[in-house]
C-alpha cells in the first residue's frame, strides 16, 4: 500500500514526554497513558518598522508552537517530567506509598512531545514538538461521579540540537511505534 498523500489521522494512540538535560542530551521517554488530545498551533510574534505613514518592513522573532495535553487519570513520572518536582515511592507490598513533591525552588524544566494518531489507512502519523516547556497552568480536579483528567499546556521551541527544528509532522506507510530519542 502506498503512502497516500492527504493523510487522515484518526484519534490519538499514543503521546511520550521525554526529558532534555541542561545539555541537550535527552533522558528515557515517559508514556502519558489514557491521553486524551494533544493539540498544537504555530505562532510567531512580528515587529513591525514604520515610517512616513506606513509600514516599511517586517520581520518575525522565528516560530514557535503552542500546545495543550490532556490525559484521562495521571502519572506522576510524566507530572515530573512535565512541570519539575519529585517522585519517590515508600513501603513494601501492600503498604507501597507513591508521592509526587513539588518545592517553590522546583524550576519548570523542558521536554519533548511526541504524540501519535493512526491513519485511515494503516499507516500513521506522529508529531514531534522538539523542545517544550509547562508555560500555563498544570490542572487536575476531584469531582463526583468523575474519573480525574489532568492538563496543561504551553509553548514549544526549537530543538536544542538542531535550531532549525521547532515541529515536525511525520507520516509513515505502516503505522510505527513512538521511537526513543536518541
Amino acid at each position: 500500500m502506498a503512502l497516500d498523500e492527504h493523510l487522515l489521522p484518526y484519534g490519538l494512540r499514543d503521546v511520550k514526554v521525554t526529558p532534555i538535560a541542561d545539555d541537550g542530551s535527552y533522558g528515557t521517554f515517559v508514556d502519558l497513558p489514557a491521553s486524551r488530545t494533544l493539540s498544537w498551533s504555530e505562532d510567531e510574534d512580528f515587529e513591525e518598522l514604520r515610517g512616513d505613514d506606513t509600514v516599511i518592513a517586517e520581520r518575525g522573532s522565528g516560530p514557535t508552537v503552542s500546545w495543550d495535553l490532556e490525559s484521562g487519570g495521571v502519572s506522576m513520572d510524566a507530572l515530573a517530567v512535565l512541570n519539575g518536582g519529585t517522585v519517590t515511592e515508600t513501603g513494601t507490598t501492600p503498604n507501597i506509598v507513591r508521592t509526587y513533591n513539588k518545592k517553590g525552588t522546583d524550576s519548570k524544566p523542558y521536554f519533548r512531545i511526541d504524540g501519535q494518531a493512526i491513519n485511515d489507512n494503516g499507516g500513521d502519523t506522529h508529531v514531534v514538538l522538539y523542545r517544550c516547556k509547562v508555560t500555563g497552568s498544570v490542572e487536575g480536579e476531584f469531582s463526583d461521579g468523575s474519573f480525574l483528567i489532568s492538563s496543561c499546556s504551553g509553548r514549544g521551541y526549537a530543538d536544542p540540537n538542531n535550531s532549525e527544528n521547532v515541529w515536525d509532522l511525520v507520516a509513515n506507510e505502516t503505522a510505527t511505534a513512538i521511537a526513543q530519542p536518541a
